[in-house]
Order: structure tokens, then C-alpha cells, then sequence
């Protein structure tokens, strides 16, 4: 444990006879038990994390002396784990548990995990729930780089991807429409997960600046908001509008028509 009750990221057991991790929320009246952060983990193929090293050193291959065994970091992170305890999120969200009463605890014991597990992961649910909808999510785009358009095309893409994942998955729908009303989460996720994706169309707006392919004296963000902004009408403000295959071409095509520097 580091100081101050943290539990350490590269500590990947609860340490023997470990008291009550600081910070954690108490059991409510309902809920009969308490857990404790010494909770053991689940032994299932499921929730088991496995080993990252033998408990024996290798032997050189000529038989002499054994060779060092290398730097151990921590395990490395358990996928199904992990995968454990997205789907005990995303079935509470399903039951209609609100994302305000949803609690580390909660999800560890229907994960069938100790608390530890999850705090060894995120630092505390915003964390949790940003990475959940970022693996229900389409990956971001890797931009081609062979032209502003090929770029502009593959990014608008992208978001009529995400879109349409959004009105097809359950999750998506639960998160978004409370996150909102949740400020600390709506923020966690705008920092890790909007700006990031933000700055890959402005990079992409400023290389077809440079390039000749858009006209240099129009403002970056401004470019960047008219090519974006049919696609975000249709997956936010109206979520019930078209996004057929093709949107994004039509759109950049559309909007470049009038971006071309003048003859």
C-alpha cells in the first residue's frame, strides 16, 4: 500500500490481514454484510488472475548457473477480470440502478471480486465507468494520411460508428443519458475520451492547411466545427436521424467544396 491508504497499482493481491481500505463506502443497512479489502478473490477460471511469472528460476541452456530472473513489475492486468466487472456494471445499469447509487462495492460483490481488485484498476468509479464505454465503443479512427479528405472521411466515419453503436447498445444508452446530470463523470470522460478525439480532427484540419488543400486564413476550430457538426446533430441532438453509409463522404465532400483556397 503507498502512503496515505492508496492501494498500490502494481500490487496485484490484497495484502494477508489488511484492514479496511480508506476511503470505501460503507454497506448500507440493506445489505447485511460488510466486505473487507482482505476479501480473498474468487478461485473461478472467471475471476482469477493469473500468475505473471514461475515460481522457478530458469536454468541456462549450457546447465550452469541459473540466469536472473527478470524485474518482476506487478501481473499484468487480467482480462477477465476486468471483463468481470464490466458486465457486473453494465447489469446493474441494466436493472435500473441509477450511476449516482452505484457503488464501488456493489460492483465488486456482483462481480464476485474484493474491492481491492477494482481500486487496483481505477481510481475510483468515474475512472471505471469512462473505460466501460470505451470498450463498448468502436476504436478511434487511424487517419490514412494520404490526403485531407481520405482523413476528414475516416474520422466523420468514425463518428457515424459511434452513433450507431450508441443506439444499439444498452450501455451507451444507460451512461449517456444519465452522464450529464453527472458532472464528475461528464468530465472524466470529456478529458479522456472527447478532447483526445478533438485534437485528432484539428490535427487532420491544420495538415490540409498546410498542405494547400484548405484555405489557411479560416479559423482551425471553426473548420473543424462545420465538418463535425452534421454528424453530432444526428447522434445527439437528433438521435432518431439517418446515418447511412456514405453520410461522411457527403459531408466532407460538401463542406470542402467551399474550404479550397481560391484561385
Amino acid at each position: 500500500m503507498q502512503d496515505g491508504g492508496a492501494p498500490d497499482p502494481h500490487d496485484d493481491g490484497p495484502e494477508p490481514g489488511a484492514g479496511p481500505e480508506r476511503g470505501a463506502e460503507p454497506e448500507s443497512a440493506s445489505g447485511g454484510e460488510s466486505e473487507s479489502e482482505s476479501a480473498s478473490e474468487p478461485a473461478s477460471a472467471s475471476a482469477s488472475e493469473p500468475e505473471s511469472e514461475s515460481a522457478s528460476e530458469p536454468e541456462s541452456a549450457s546447465g550452469g548457473e541459473p540466469e536472473p530472473a527478470p524485474v518482476r513489475r506487478g501481473r499484468p492486468r487480467s482480462e477477465a477480470v476486468e471483463q468481470a466487472i464490466f458486465d457486473a456494471a453494465a447489469g446493474l445499469l441494466d436493472e435500473g440502478v441509477p450511476l449516482s447509487d452505484l457503488s464501488i462495492e456493489r460492483i465488486a460483490r456482483t462481480a464476485g471480486v474484493g474491492k481491492a481488485t477494482i481500486y487496483r484498476r481505477w481510481a475510483g468509479k468515474e475512472e471505471l465507468f469512462v473505460d466501460l464505454v470505451r470498450s463498448v465503443e468502436p476504436p478511434d479512427p487511424v487517419l490514412p494520411g494520404t490526403s485531407v479528405r481520405d482523413d476528414l472521411v475516416a474520422l466523420l466515419e468514425s463518428l457515424r460508428q459511434r452513433g450507431l453503436a450508441k443506439r444499439s447498445s444498452a450501455v451507451l444508452r444507460h451512461v449517456f443519458s444519465q452522464m450529464q446530470g453527472y458532472p464528475k463523470l461528464w468530465d472524466a470522460y470529456h478529458h479522456t475520451v472527447i478532447e483526445p478525439r478533438r485534437r485528432i480532427g484539428l490535427d487532420a484540419v491544420r495538415r490540409g492547411m498546410e498542405r494547400g488543400e484548405i484555405r489557411a486564413d479560416l479559423d482551425v476550430e471553426f473548420v473543424n466545427d462545420l465538418l463535425t457538426g452534421p454528424l453530432l446533430l444526428r447522434t445527439v441532438i437528433r438521435p432518431g436521424a439517418t446515418l447511412e453509409p456514405g453520410l461522411a463522404e457527403r459531408v466532407v465532400d460538401t463542406v470542402l467544396e467551399g474550404l479550397r483556397p481560391r484561385a
